[in-house]
């Protein structure tokens, strides 16, 4: 298992970073938000988690162990794969998550790409008593999407969006709404986490 890596970015895309450990470059997927935060030549650390498949490795990297944790936790879950646990973790935060399955919020959990109202109840089914069972007071947490988010950048954000699992169209009146006003951010990054915010509505 490769737990964590460290070193020297080589490359950022929208959702994943190429970070080379001895030598050898490493993809690594991540949250639009997570990727937003490296920067090529710079140095990183990500905690990571290998998933193995019989054609494929592929490893995830977070930047936070409570992340790790959570996308390993969701997983347990029958009909919950790596793809639809990053794309919890790039519309919530990890507590944001745990609230909405603590209290049984299946309307902020279907906001998720890729879980419908079946999916959603499951989640709540099958973690609600093991996140409350660690102490965590739902009372105390906040749905609230992930963190503020950049026309090659429109359709850089468009392609992840895509991605991430909103349609075509849902991608695009999410950027266009967030880049019609003078104050729209411009960066790739901020112009992503605003269309995520506008989704999870």
């Amino acid at each position: 298992m490769i737990a964590s890596v460290r070193g020297p970015v080589r490359h950022v895309g929208l959702d994943n970073v190429v970070i080379e450990v001895g030598g050898v470059g490493l993809l690594v997927h991540t949250t639009p938000a997570t990727a937003s935060e490296c920067r090529t030549g710079g140095e990183a650390t990500l905690e990571t988690t290998l998933v193995v498949r019989e054609e494929s490795l592929t490893l995830y990297g977070f930047t936070t162990a409570d992340a790790k944790a959570l996308f390993e936790q969701v997983q347990t879950v029958s009909g919950v794969g790596p793809r639809l646990a990053l794309a919890m973790l790039s519309v919530y935060p990890p507590d944001a998550v745990r609230a909405a399955i603590a209290q049984s919020d299946l309307a902020a959990l279907t906001k998720i790409p890729g879980i419908g109202k079946k999916s959603a109840e499951r989640l709540v089914l099958e973690l609600k008593d093991k996140i409350l069972a660690v102490g965590v007071d739902p009372a105390s947490l906040s749905v609230q999407p992930a963190g503020a988010s950049d026309d090659a950048v429109g359709a850089q954000v468009r392609a992840a969006l895509e991605g991430l699992g909103w349609s075509a169209k849902q991608a695009a009146d999410a950027v266009k709404k967030v880049t019609g006003s003078p104050e729209a951010p411009t960066e790739v990054s901020a112009i992503l986490r605003a269309a995520l915010r506008e989704l999870g509505r």
